[in-house]
């Protein structure tokens, strides 16, 4: 991906511009290009050199950076960066064959050319330009945001969008093209003041305030009530957003972060957020009965916001069970009540939420003939169940002459299965990975229902799953870490105390990345451990693989 470097704290004691440039090479694998250096480092900061423009960039401190000046370098300056403009010069002439051959006749290069060249440079994944300041002053901010237009691509360069044809399932592309229908998605959803904000992103067509548009993801119609600019912490109120174009939109009440917008008389789904199952739990109550009003109505805004996020109300307990991607997405959510909403739940200790499946197959025949209410019920249901291939879900065939039944009874030994597969008989945890067979449903005249088949369905169902030695599946990690070579001794300890099982070792910008399963429930406090273990040089990436048994 094409992109710039930006060398932050240069007023800051210690701050080192070269070694930075050279720590980009060795760590990153990367090939920086300056275009600035600094005019002096650390309390000696004075401003930013511009090794493009070859001039002098002065950033007004009373302003913090809001007004800065440039000027054309002096005879002392120009000798001062000479170094830093050969450099970049030479850099630059083994990625442009045209600035080569000016650089090796003497030429002067106008900064236009130069621009140019480091465009298409950094386009072709040739060089990656590095600008340099102070983010707190403001100091060097607003090149970089000038250098984000003059060095990156646009939408037109980039490559096109590929969505799907909702109807026939077949890719289809997206021209970058304010004309072509429309495609948009929603990359994100907040609450402000109790009002849904919807940030969009345009990748074809238009969308004007007011209108109606089509989302493609729950397929039903949405109305863009406003349309607003975004310029940081401001909102800037238009009518009529391009391709292109991040807006946000007020008004969609269907939407949901990663739906597609579109014409519904040319419809296209692009790709959506991937269907991550939540892999851990945490029990929380209100400390009374105004905050519990009070914290429903903020768990339903993050569920609009996060789509990652579940949450259940236990019936029989009345506990709240909120459910995410990891430790560290739960505890971020609670800071977040804390600090936007003043609430603080207590809380029970994290559960790792399991499945349950089958290890062999079985056969059941269970009969429900009872009497509710005033009506006599009769359902007899033959099953079989058998084991599937980790993560092929639930297969419910019906293997017998379906015209022998009505459709009724069918429905209902198909609802009777899905409730049962709900619940194992282990701990209650949802099967998965399992394929079941309807056999046969034995009748009796006058006395057989919907209620009794569905009934006895669950019932076969559960005695099935007990003969066929089910078992716990828990969430499996796929973990990555990245440590130094000194310390990888030490990770590998700790992953091993862990339980979890390494897959590889490799290099990676002269560190070490060591890849492992672990599970889930081994995890908490993992970071904290890991610090400790490497003096806090060590990092780590862990996220949901599949739900199995650690071998």
């Amino acid at each position: 991906m094409p992109k710039l470097a930006f060398i932050n704290k240069i007023d800051r004691l210690g701050a080192d511009f070269a070694a930075v440039l050279q720590s980009l090479r060795e760590k990153l694998g990367a090939n920086p290009l300056a275009v600035q250096a600094p005019d002096g480092e650390g309390a000696e900061f004075r401003g930013v050199f511009d090794l493009v423009r070859m001039e002098h960039l002065a950033f007004d401190a009373e302003s913090r950076g809001a007004e800065y000046e440039r000027r054309p370098l002096t005879d002392a300056e120009r000798e001062r960066v000479a170094p830093w403009r050969e450099a970049m010069l030479e850099t630059l002439s083994d990625a442009d064959e045209s600035i080569m051959d000016a650089y090796l006749s003497g030429q002067n290069i106008a900064p236009e050319v130069l621009t140019t060249a480091i465009r298409e440079a950094v386009i072709g994944l040739k060089l990656v330009p590095v600008l340099v300041g102070s983010a707190l002053k403001n100091a060097g901010v607003q090149p970089l945001m000038d250098a984000v237009c003059d060095y990156l691509p646009g939408p037109l360069e980039a490559p096109l969008q590929t969505g799907v044809d909702p109807a026939t399932h077949l890719p289809k592309s997206i021209p970058v093209d304010p004309e072509a229908p429309l495609s948009a998605l929603v990359f994100k959803v907040v609450m402000e003041g109790g009002r849904k904000q919807s940030f969009l992103r345009l990748y074809s067509g238009h969308m004007v305030e007011g209108e109606s548009v089509y989302n493609v993801t729950h397929d039903c119609e949405e109305r863009v009530a406003r349309l607003f600019r975004l310029h940081a912490d401001r909102r800037e109120k238009i009518e009529l957003a391009r391709a292109g174009e991040i807006v946000a939109a007020a008004g969609l009440r269907f939407g949901r972060t990663g739906d597609t917008l579109a014409r519904k008389e040319d419809p296209v789904l692009l790709e959506q957020i991937a269907d991550y199952k939540p892999v851990i739990s945490l029990a929380i109550e209100p400390r009374n009965v105004e905050e519990g009003e009070k914290l429903d109505e903020v768990l339903q805004r993050y569920l609009l916001e996060d789509p990652t996020l579940s949450v259940v109300r236990d019936a029989e307990t009345g506990q709240v069970v909120l459910s995410g991607m990891g430790e560290l997405h739960l505890e971020v959510l609670l800071e977040r009540m804390a600090r936007e909403h003043g609430l603080k739940p207590r809380t029970g200790k994290p559960q790792v939420v399991h499945q349950e499946t089958v290890t062999r197959q079985a056969e059941a025949q269970e009969e429900f003939h009872r009497e509710l209410g005033e009506v006599l019920h009769y359902g007899a249901v033959r099953l079989g169940v058998e084991p599937l291939p980790r993560g092929q879900g639930r297969i419910v065939q019906f293997e017998l002459d379906r015209t022998r039944f009505p459709q009724a009874w069918l429905d209902a030994v198909d609802e009777g299965l899905s409730d049962g597969l709900a619940c194992g008989v282990i701990g209650g945890y949802p099967v998965q990975d399992v394929r079941l067979r309807v056999l046969d449903l034995p009748r009796r005249e006058g006395e057989s229902s919907a209620a009794g088949y569905r009934m006895a369905a669950a019932m076969a169902l559960k005695r099935a799953l007990a003969e066929a030695t089910p078992m716990l599946l828990e969430p499996i990690m796929w973990v990555e870490v990245n440590a130094p070579d000194a310390f990888v001794g030490e990770v590998v300890g700790l992953l091993g105390s862990k339980g979890a099982k390494i897959e590889n070792i490799q290099d990676r910008g002269g560190q070490k990345l060591i890849q492992a399963f672990a599970a889930l429930r081994q995890m908490f406090g993992f970071s904290t451990y890991l610090r400790s273990a490497t003096q806090g040089r060590a990092a780590f990436v862990m996220k949901f693989a599949k739900f199995d048994v650690l071998a």
